[in-house]
């Protein structure tokens, strides 16, 4: 009986450190989990975050909070999930950008490739290219003989340096060949403004911001960039069928966490994602924003892992070729 009290603690001991991950787990979440968004309230990324927390505090059971972190196309928010606590209680709610900001800035504080966890996609956004109302060209062949007779005077807004609208000006102008001027806002707002009042050409931005003002026709529209034209658009053809070979820029969005975090927390996390993607309530408000809600086999890290991996390659040379640098 001695001998098999001495061995117990040895028997006990390997129980627990079994039971122990199982049990740190169950108890994720005890407290309110921050989801970060780089980019304004209000916006189409916020709007989505926003839409997301409540499903995702259902299944979590705890709170799910968004928090804007502004500045620096986005790199400010990444940096702050990069260099948080690996415990799955702050995520970063990112699009595009997360891939583009590599080659935008010549020195990041984080290693985009290797500083994240990934918990999976969410949504993707489609483009759109539109003009002033004023603008001369009525299609996109038209465009095209305007843009080669007015190359110097040619103006293409973007909402800024990382955003979407840019990197779509980026690929524009560098499969036409002709370095349109380009012309950044502090936002999506103030571009469409200018657009709407005349004072710039064109604009390359989504779906979400342009949709509006297409159908109110206040813009002309001169072709999408999705490879297969868009069912809110069914009429309007791709930039690709028109002569743009394999053009092709979507907004799309993931979820991260730190890198280390847990393989336990990132499994509730992205059970709590696929189960905010499949409310019924969240895909209808989610297609009236005009976006795609991102299939089932991409909700999961090795899909965002690899997306990531794709866009960072993609847009590099492209980046590079505009000299489109931050210090």
């Amino acid at each position: 009986m001695k001998k098999l009290y001495k061995l117990l603690p040895l028997l006990i001991t390997p129980l627990l450190l079994g039971i122990a991950p199982i049990s740190h787990s169950q108890e994720y979440p005890s407290r309110p989990i921050s989801i970060v968004v780089p980019f304004a309230a209000g916006g189409p990324t916020d709007a989505v975050a926003r839409l997301l927390a409540v499903p995702m505090t259902k299944y979590l059971g705890q709170t799910m909070v968004v928090e804007n972190t502004l500045g620096a196309g986005g790199t400010i928010a990444a940096n702050r999930v990069a260099k948080s606590p690996k415990d799955g209680y702050m995520v970063l709610f990112h699009h595009i950008g997360i891939s583009t900001a590599p080659s935008l800035y010549s020195k990041l504080p984080y290693d985009t490739l290797n500083d994240f966890e990934y918990i999976g996609q969410v949504i993707s956004a489609p483009m759109t290219l539109i003009g002033r109302k004023n603008l001369p060209a009525n299609n996109f062949k038209e465009l095209l003989a305007y843009i080669q007779q007015n190359k110097d005077k040619v103006t293409l807004a973007n909402a800024g340096p990382g955003a979407v609208s840019q990197l779509c000006g980026m690929l524009f102008t560098s499969q036409l060949g002709i370095p349109l001027t380009q012309i950044p806002y502090k936002g999506t707002g103030p571009a469409i403004t200018d657009i709407l009042g005349g004072q710039v050409d064109l604009l390359c931005d989504q779906t979400t911001n342009t949709l509006t003002y297409i159908k109110a026709d206040k813009v002309k529209l001169f072709g999408t960039t999705t490879l297969q034209r868009l069912s809110s658009l069914p009429d309007v053809p791709t930039l690709n069928e028109q002569g743009l070979k394999g053009f092709q820029v979507v907004a799309w969005h993931g979820m991260y966490a730190s890198k280390g975090t847990p393989q336990p927390v990132l499994d509730k996390l992205n059970a709590a994602l696929k189960y905010a993607l499949a409310d019924p309530d969240v895909r209808t408000r989610l297609r009236e924003l005009n976006v795609e809600i991102a299939k089932p086999e991409d909700i999961t890290p090795a899909s965002l892992k690899h997306l990531v991996e794709t866009e960072v390659k993609k847009w590099a040379p492209i980046i590079k070729a505009s000299g489109s640098y931050i210090e």
